[in-house]
């Protein structure tokens, strides 16, 4: 069988994706008085949306 892609094929056809990814780190005090931290990856069209994340 023949090779029916080549690695040029591969990368036109990728798309550039608009926006930023974010880390948002959240804290959260337990019942025993210490701290868990839950990060999750965000995606934003615009870095200046930061502030707008809880």
């Amino acid at each position: 069988m023949a090779k029916q892609q080549s690695f040029g094929d591969k990368a036109k056809k990728k798309v550039q994706q608009t926006g930023v990814n974010v880390k948002f780190i959240k804290t959260v005090k337990t019942a025993n008085g210490s701290y868990k931290f839950h990060e999750k990856f965000v995606k934003l069209d615009d870095v200046n949306k930061v502030t707008t994340l809880k």
